[in-house]
């Protein structure tokens, strides 16, 4: 165990992690449901399910893309 250097970052625990991704889930998946209702007057339950899956994987597709890591 050697001094932190000037670029040290300490590693982010599971609960940030955790909570950081079902807040990205929860944000997709209610930008899926907004859209639905928006191009649909009254979706069926399965048409509402998979619009919010969809944009729950695709937020957090977005987020992997854009954070940089793999």
């Amino acid at each position: 165990m050697g001094f932190l250097e000037e670029n040290h970052r300490c590693p982010r625990g599971v609960f940030s992690r955790i909570s950081e991704a079902l807040v990205t889930v929860a944000i997709g998946a209610g930008i899926g449901t907004a859209l639905c209702y928006a191009f649909e007057d009254r979706p069926v339950a399965p048409l509402v399910l998979a619009a919010a899956a969809l944009g729950a994987v695709l937020a957090m597709a977005l987020r992997q893309a854009t954070s940089g890591k793999a």
